[in-house]
């Protein structure tokens, strides 16, 4: 297995790649890796600048000649998501990204790789390091918390950037130029519990896991499982046959992250426990069958744990699984226009059940504002007939495309002579910090790219070698032209 990334090219770019993986930069924990990057822009002698939430901006200035050119913002976040399998030990506070060489593709040892947006990164990085570029002024711009509320493009002031043409290197397909991306809101669900006053005995773990998650909106229409939906669906249906107490029901960790993986602790009598065991095995057949194309690693775990806490009440394990089944999740509608797109979705993406509460979080998108409302009322709805207490907080804006913006016409002509072939461009249901950006500074001219990754938010996260070269090599491009 070759671990080394030094010799993948453009080495500047990897270099600086390879230096982030050592640096823990998970959302809300950018302090390491924004330190790291003010002290390289010290040593290049370059303009920095950190405001209070934690964004960094670097201004390096135009090469000799070309000081009159339209200045150019580079733009990526700092922040990771942090997913890893359940029997991975690894700790994204203070332990290293594990990547190595796999054929065409980089990966990391059974945790995300932080590809998104750590190549974007170090692309910037690597620009902002070579004195030998030909660019017009430049200013990159860092931002902290996109993964999981975009906080810090929401908290940026409206006059650090002086560029006009911003470069979001935040996307995840070569060859395809982002124009536009949806807006998204949450919905933050708070279900009290009431539980019996004798502790449990002979309890049992129901784990779902293998499950491939992915981008709750990149990925939301690929017909993947929901480990929380199919977890409660076992239960609902065991329910009807075999007396049980649920104890607690956990899974999914990110907003935006479809949950892999989800498990329920459950007291049992003795002479309940076989029927069920047959119960859940039964339904888990059925749901391996209906997945067998998009989950083929679909697995159910049954096995006895030691347990002494107090099990939930009849009343209250009915409402949490029926209120885990009634919320929406998947795609609502398809984009009316644009073939492929998804215009609305949501993804019911954390249960968390604690003492004497179940926090659970919906994720929803859409890049029709309206329609993000009428989702968002359909949970509100689902959580009124529970009798459940929900708090919507404002969401992010949508992008909206702009098919006559000049940056777009010159990077596709950039695109074509460098490639000889066209580049895709399109829209994307997912959430871009562009759009934040966009109605804070009027008149950007943006276009966001980036180099082939699949599985983002995911521990099968990898980025194509290949790719990321090609990726390199048109930014150099651009830049030489847009000077």
């Amino acid at each position: 297995m070759i671990t080394d990334l030094s010799s993948l090219k453009p080495e500047k770019l990897w270099k600086h790649f390879s230096a982030i993986l050592t640096i823990p930069h998970g959302s809300g924990n950018e302090k390491a890796l924004a330190s790291h990057i003010l002290n390289l822009a010290k040593k290049w002698n370059l303009e920095t600048l950190q405001d209070k939430v934690g964004n960094v901006m670097v201004r390096k200035p135009a090469s000799p000649g070309k000081e009159k050119a339209p200045g150019v913002v580079l733009q990526a976040h700092l922040d990771m998501v942090c997913e890893k399998n359940s029997d991975v030990q690894h700790d994204f506070l203070k332990d290293p990204i594990q990547a190595y060489i796999e054929g065409d593709w980089v990966k990391a040892r059974g945790t995300t790789l932080g590809a998104d947006n750590g190549i974007g990164v170090a692309a910037c990085l690597a620009v902002l390091e070579d004195k030998s570029l030909l660019h017009g002024p430049l200013e990159c711009l860092f931002t902290v918390d996109e993964e999981t509320g975009l906080t810090g493009a929401f908290k940026l002031k409206k006059d650090i950037l002086k560029g006009k043409l911003l470069l979001n290197l935040d996307s995840e397909d070569e060859g395809t130029f982002t124009i536009g991306c949806a807006g998204g809101a949450d919905s933050e669900i708070n279900l009290l519990l009431e539980r019996k006053r004798k502790k449990a005995k002979n309890c049992l773990l129901i784990k779902i896991t293998g499950l491939r998650g992915g981008h709750s909106g990149l990925d939301i229409n690929l017909g993947r499982g929901n480990a929380l939906k199919s977890l409660a669906r076992l239960l609902f249906r065991a329910s009807a046959e075999t007396r049980f107490e649920i104890i607690s029901f956990n899974g999914g960790s990110k907003r935006n992250a479809i949950p892999r993986e989800a498990w329920a602790v459950v007291a049992v009598e003795k002479d309940e426990e076989r029927s069920l065991k047959n119960q859940l095995r039964k339904e888990f057949q059925a749901l391996k069958f209906e997945y067998r194309v998009t989950e083929p690693d679909l697995t159910l775990d049954l096995r006895p744990i030691a347990e002494s806490e107090f099990p939930l009440t009849v009343e209250s394990q009915t409402r949490l699984i029926n209120l885990i089944l009634s919320l929406p999740h998947g795609v609502i509608s398809m984009h009316p226009e644009i073939a492929g797109l998804v215009e609305t979705s949501t993804n019911l993406a954390i249960v968390n059940t604690e003492g004497k509460q179940a926090r659970i979080i919906c994720s929803s998108r859409s890049s029709v504002m309206s329609a993000l409302e009428a989702v968002r009322l359909v949970i509100r709805a689902v959580c009124q007939l529970a009798g459940v207490r929900v708090v919507q907080p404002e969401g992010y804006p949508a992008w909206t495309p702009n098919l006559k913006s000049e940056l777009l016409q010159k990077m596709i002509e950039i695109y074509k002579n460098l490639f000889q072939k066209e580049p895709e461009v399109k829209a994307v249901h997912a959430g871009l910090e562009c759009g934040i950006i966009g109605e804070k500074y009027p008149g950007m001219d943006m276009i966001s790219f980036g180099p082939t990754i699949r599985n983002p938010h995911s521990p099968d996260e990898r980025v194509q070698i290949g790719s990321v070269e090609r990726f390199w090599n048109f930014l150099l491009e651009t830049l030489i032209r847009l000077s």
